[in-house]
């Protein structure tokens, strides 16, 4: 978006987390889209917001590869958590949080963004997140625990193998997102009673310990970013009114939202600086 409001086209890249992903990979993937290529001179402001951007140091990565491409830009790099705070800000206190790839959540008044319990990630935790029901699935299927036709359309579309799960989960990189990704064949069963229960399991336990925390939580609005919250909202809003939690905005991506608070709250603030 330039001066005068207004807005050219959008692309979609890999996501960077600077645990996994250097300056040149950055570099590499960005600079293999031609219509960064042909902009990247002229921009000169860009806003990262990313899992794993949580110290100056790991911010550094991120910040490094793009300034290779963004090379005249002003470059503000912060956590994903504070995007979605961001992204679905309405003026006035809330909790935001992340049902995505991973789960989290945030308290954000406005002005500063602040977390009560951590996120431990997919192996101890990232509760009610796609990585965490992707663990279900496998383990229920490697159990010989899922109904017969979730069991055989299982089999059937992925012929998978205890050694190539192995083989995948503990010796290539980026095992949180491979599991995310059975997110696609859960969706299929999405109004099976069997899965339905894994959802609402996951969504009790995600509001048990992100939500509740915050001593607050019955007077403010909790918003949702992310597509397991945005895919399965209905079963999300029955946990929440359960629970005395008053469901705020669900937003499967963060970008609009992002664009929108950028423009109307944070943008004059920097560019003043």
């Amino acid at each position: 978006m330039d001066a005068s409001g207004k807005r050219y086209g959008s692309f979609s890249s890999m996501g960077f987390n600077p645990y996994f992903h250097s300056q040149d990979v950055i570099e590499k993937e960005l600079k293999a889209h031609p219509s960064i290529a042909n902009e990247a001179e002229g921009i000169r402001m860009v806003f990262f917001y990313g899992a794993g951007c949580s110290t100056e140091k790991l911010n550094e990565i991120i910040i490094q590869g793009l300034s290779r491409v963004f090379t005249n830009a002003k470059i503000h790099v912060d956590h994903d958590l504070v995007g979605a705070a961001y992204s679905t800000y309405e003026g006035n206190p809330a909790i935001s949080c992340i049902l995505g790839t991973g789960s989290n959540s945030c308290f954000f008044d406005g002005e500063k963004v602040s977390e009560e319990v951590p996120s431990l990630a997919y192996i101890l935790g990232d509760e009610s997140s796609g990585s965490y029901y992707g663990k279900i699935l496998l383990k229920e299927y490697f159990y010989k625990k899922l109904p017969a036709d979730i069991h055989q359309a299982f089999t059937q579309e992925f012929q998978l193998s205890k050694d190539e799960l192995i083989s995948r989960i503990y010796n290539q990189p980026n095992a949180n997102v491979y599991l995310a990704s059975f997110m696609k064949f859960i969706g299929k069963f999405s109004t099976h009673p069997h899965v339905q229960a894994w959802i609402r399991k996951g969504m009790t336990e995600f509001l048990d310990v992100h939500v509740q925390c915050y001593k607050n939580y019955k007077e403010v609005p909790t918003h949702f970013v992310g597509s397991v919250a945005f895919y399965f909202q209905d079963i999300l809003k029955e946990c929440c009114d359960k629970m005395n939690i008053n469901m705020g905005r669900v937003i499967q991506k963060p970008i609009d939202g992002l664009v929108d608070y950028h423009l109307h709250f944070k943008l004059p603030e920097l560019q003043r600086q």
